[in-house]
C-alpha cells in the first residue's frame, strides 16, 4: 500500500470543511480540529443565522411597502382613527428558534457530508507546535474540552479559524441590552428602539431587518454615508429607502461608549450627544481569530492587523502551512474562504489550481433592495485603475419592476472601452443576489456587452434590464449614464 498524505485542518467553517472535502476525494487523510460545530460562524453565527432572520424581515418588507399599491386588502378591525396601525407583526422568539434550528441543521449536514467523505472530525482547538520537522511534517497539538491533549502528525496543515466581533472598550456586550452579531439570536422579544453601531455590511443589514420586523431602529455610522465600502450609487438607493421607512440614520456621528442604564441603554458619541434605547446592537467590525495558534514558533508571518499572510495559492510564510478564510482578511466572504480552502488542498496534493482571482468575485448586502456587485467598481474607475464605459438605468423603467411595485434599484455595468468587454457590475434590486450571476459568468469569462445584449431573456423580467444595459453601452461610443 503506497503513502496516504496527512491533512490537518484547523477549524471548520467554509475555508476548512470544503479543503476537506477536496482533500479527502483526492485521497489524502484528512483531520478536521473544530472546537464549536462543522459550518463556523458563516453556519451558527453569522450567515446563515442572519440570512434567516433577514428572510423573516424581507416578507415583512414586502406586505408593508406593496400590499396597497398591489390592490390586496387586509381584513382588520382597527378603528377608523388608527387606520394606518401595523396589522401584521412578528413574534422574534419563534423566529429565532428557527433560526437557531436551521443553523444546527445545517452544520450537521456538514458534518454528515466530511464524515461521509472519509475524513475525521476531532472536537477540540487545534495549535501549531514548533518548526517544520526533516521529513517536511508539521505537529498539532489538539486540546479537548476536557483538557487532554492528542498530538498529530501532519504533512500539511490548513488554518481556517475565522474571526470573531470586535468590540469597543467602553462599550462590553452583556449579552441581554448591548449585543454583538452572535448574540442577537437569543433574543425573545422584539426591541423597542434599537441602536445599531457600525453602518459596514453586517450593521446595514442588521438595522434594515430588525426596523422591518418593527423595531425603531436608530443607525449610527462614523462615515458620511451607510456602506462606505460599497458603490456609492448603492449606497446612496439604500441610505434614501431607510430614511423612508422611518430609520434615523446618523452620519459622521462616532460612538463612544455604551451602557446600561436600568432597561435602557446608552450610547454616547465622540462629539458628547447621547441617544438611547432599549437595546444597542455593536457591528464595528471583526478580529481574526489568530492569537494561540502557535504562528511565530512555526514561521507563519501575521500583518499588523492580526491577519495571516497568504499569496494567491492560500500559502503561508512556513512551508507546508497554508490559510483560508476571514484569518487570512482577504475578503470576509463563506464564498472566498471555500475557494482559498479548495485551492490550498489542490495545490498541496498537486492537482491543476488557478490562483484566487479576486476580480470574478460577486457578494450580496442582504438589505432590501439587495446590493450585489462583481468585478471592478466605480472607486476602481473613478480612481482610474481601470478605464471602462459606464451605464446605469433605473429598474422604475422595467416593466416586470412596475407589475411588481419595485420602486427603488438599479442595473449597472463597467465595459471596457475597445472591446466591451464585462469587467464589472452592481445590481441593487430584491433578489439581486440571483441577479448579479450573469454578469458574474461574463466577468469570469470576458464576455462582451455585445453578447450580453444579444442572448434572449423572458419578457417581462428583471433580468431584463441586465440585456438592456448591455445593449446600451454595445450601441454607445462614448462613456456615459443613462
Amino acid at each position: 500500500m503506497g503513502y496516504v498524505t496527512r491533512i490537518v485542518i484547523i477549524g471548520g467553517g467554509p475555508g476548512g470543511y470544503e479543503a476537506a472535502l477536496v482533500a479527502a476525494q483526492l485521497g489524502a487523510e484528512v483531520t478536521v480540529v473544530d472546537c464549536d460545530g462543522l459550518g463556523g460562524a458563516s453556519v451558527l453565527t453569522d450567515c446563515v443565522p442572519s440570512k434567516t432572520l433577514i428572510a423573516t424581515a424581507e416578507v415583512m418588507t414586502t406586505f408593508d411597502s406593496s400590499y396597497e399599491e398591489l390592490g390586496i386588502i387586509v381584513a382588520d378591525d382597527t378603528p377608523p382613527l388608527e387606520q394606518a396601525a401595523r396589522v401584521v407583526g412578528v413574534d422574534l422568539g419563534k423566529v429565532n428558534r428557527r433560526v437557531k434550528r436551521l443553523a444546527l441543521a445545517q452544520s450537521h449536514d456538514i458534518t454528515a457530508s466530511v464524515t461521509r467523505a472519509g475524513a475525521r472530525v476531532l472536537r477540540g482547538r487545534g495549535r501549531l507546535e514548533g518548526m517544520q520537522a526533516l521529513d517536511g511534517s508539521r505537529k498539532v497539538v489538539v486540546a479537548a474540552a476536557d483538557g487532554t491533549e492528542e498530538t498529530l502528525t501532519a504533512d500539511a496543515v490548513l488554518l481556517a479559524t475565522g474571526g470573531h466581533p470586535r468590540e469597543l472598550p467602553d462599550a462590553q456586550p452583556d449579552g441581554e441590552r448591548i449585543l454583538n452579531w452572535t448574540q442577537v439570536y437569543d433574543l425573545t422579544e422584539l426591541p423597542d428602539e434599537l441602536i445599531v453601531v457600525g453602518s459596514g455590511v453586517t450593521g446595514a443589514e442588521f438595522a434594515g431587518a430588525y426596523q422591518a420586523l418593527g423595531s425603531k431602529v436608530t443607525l449610527v455610522s462614523s462615515r458620511d454615508r451607510v456602506l462606505p465600502g460599497e458603490d456609492p450609487d448603492a449606497a446612496a438607493v439604500l441610505e434614501d429607502v431607510f430614511r423612508r421607512r422611518g430609520m434615523n440614520v446618523m452620519a459622521r456621528s462616532r460612538a463612544q461608549s455604551a451602557k446600561r442604564v436600568g432597561d435602557r441603554v446608552e450610547v454616547t458619541l465622540a462629539d458628547g450627544r447621547v441617544i438611547t434605547g432599549s437595546h444597542c446592537l455593536m457591528a464595528v467590525g471583526a478580529i481574526p481569530n489568530s492569537e494561540g495558534l502557535g504562528l511565530e514558533e512555526a514561521g507563519v508571518k501575521v500583518r499588523e492587523s492580526g491577519h495571516i499572510w497568504t499569496d494567491k495559492v492560500s500559502r503561508t510564510t512556513a512551508p507546508g502551512v497554508y490559510a483560508a478564510g476571514d484569518v487570512t482578511g482577504v475578503f470576509a466572504l463563506a464564498s472566498v474562504a471555500a475557494m482559498q480552502g479548495r485551492i490550498a488542498m489542490y495545490h498541496f496534493l498537486g492537482d491543476a489550481v488557478a490562483p484566487l482571482n479576486l476580480k470574478t468575485v460577486s457578494s450580496n448586502v442582504f438589505t432590501d433592495p439587495e446590493i450585489a456587485t462583481v468585478g471592478y467598481t466605480q472607486a476602481d474607475v473613478d480612481g482610474g485603475k481601470i478605464d471602462a464605459r459606464v451605464v446605469k438605468l433605473p429598474l422604475l423603467r422595467n416593466p416586470r419592476a412596475k407589475m411588481q411595485g419595485i420602486r427603488d434599484g438599479f442595473v449597472k455595468i463597467f465595459c471596457r472601452p475597445g472591446t466591451g468587454i464585462v469587467v464589472g457590475g452592481v445590481v441593487v434590486a430584491p433578489r439581486a443576489s440571483e441577479l448579479i450571476h450573469p454578469i458574474s459568468i461574463a466577468v469570469d469569462n470576458n464576455l462582451t456587452v455585445e453578447q450580453i445584449a444579444n442572448a434572449f431573456t423572458v419578457y417581462p423580467s428583471l433580468s431584463g434590464s441586465i440585456a438592456e444595459v448591455a445593449r446600451q453601452l454595445h450601441t454607445r461610443k462614448t462613456a456615459g449614464e443613462v
